[in-house]
């Protein structure tokens, strides 16, 4: 059903906490998972590119550890726009993403509700 998920990652309590969910959801369905981290442009949590690249290299050893092979993505730009690009560029059959990540915005302006409007396919908002 879910051949191709995109799981976009960032320094978050709340990404650490979804990874099991997103192991166990890959597993169930035999999906390939495609992680993707945004640096950001503007200052911020995630501007750091050497901090990206190792959070990335960590969240692939989880999935690697869980028996699953996954595809890394690391891009630069505003990250709601970067989510829908890049599941427009692997196909994905789901997004699966927190409600909140590091980014202080408001809940009306916030990345998950910006990719819900922009997002090629179906979106899974985590809590």
């Amino acid at each position: 059903m879910f051949d191709t998920v995109l799981f976009p990652i960032d320094n978050s309590r709340q990404t650490l906490e979804m990874a099991g969910k997103v192991i166990q959801l890959a597993q169930q369905h035999g999906s390939r998972v495609v992680l993707l981290a945004v640096v950001e442009d503007e200052e911020g949590a995630m501007h750091e590119p050497a901090a990206v690249t190792q959070l990335l290299e960590q969240a692939r050893a989880s999935f690697e550890n869980a028996g699953l092979a996954c595809d890394v993505f690391e891009r630069t730009g505003k990250p709601a726009f970067v989510i829908g690009d890049v599941a427009e560029e692997v196909n994905a059959d789901l997004i699966v993403m927190g409600t909140r990540g590091l980014s202080l915005e408001d809940d009306q302006h916030s990345t998950a509700a910006r990719v819900i409007q922009l997002a090629p396919c179906p979106v899974m908002v985590v809590p």
